[in-house]
């Protein structure tokens, strides 16, 4: 029991570290991943204002711009001036299967970098004909949305999007991939 102890504290310790925490008007509004070269990935409904702040890991309030947001696809990409933060490592996207162990990383009602487990329930659209969301067991709160979903060794599965019917939503990291290339940004 003590070196899955361990191994869960390790795990923490690397997602909170590419976790970063979204503010708008000096009030938290979610969180996002840290991306290659100063930029984030968050959700579009986390940053509906272009002028927005990170606060990275180490503390350090950085100013962030918005440079694409897509409400459809909930995802939204920052750029900030500092090009140092850790940046995440993507799961390769078909590893992600129903009943892969998941870890959920984020800021809800000001608790910065809370962890919750749990495991994926569903790889399924919301609605008949919609894309695929990753449905897992794992506990959310306002905060955590735009946060990672990341799988045991840390990589990232899919971006925290909201709650359904008592399961965490996550956009799947392909499509969060497909986004941030359409943007012309660099994948991890």
């Amino acid at each position: 029991m003590m070196e899955t102890t361990r191994d869960f504290v390790a795990l923490a310790d690397v997602v909170r570290r590419i976790t970063v925490e979204v503010i708008g008007n000096d009030t938290a509004l979610g969180s996002g991943v840290s991306w290659p070269r100063g930029h984030v990935i968050t959700n579009a409904h986390v940053v509906r204002h272009a002028r927005v702040a990170v606060r990275s890991v180490d503390g350090r309030q950085l100013q962030a711009r918005l440079l694409v947001r897509d409400a459809e696809a909930d995802l939204a990409l920052l750029s900030l001036d500092a090009a140092d933060l850790p940046t995440a490592t993507v799961a390769d996207a078909a590893r992600v299967r129903i009943g892969s162990l998941v870890v959920a990383v984020g800021h809800p009602l000001g608790m910065r970098g809370a962890l919750s487990a749990g495991i994926v329930h569903a790889i399924a659209p919301i609605v008949r004909g919609g894309a695929p969301w990753i449905h897992a067991d794992v506990r959310l709160a306002p905060g955590n949305s735009g946060g990672p979903l990341a799988d045991v060794s840390g990589a990232i599965v899919g971006v925290n999007a909201m709650i359904v019917g008592g399961l965490a939503l996550a956009v799947p990291i392909a499509r969060v991939i497909d986004f941030a290339r359409s943007a012309g940004v660099a994948v991890p």
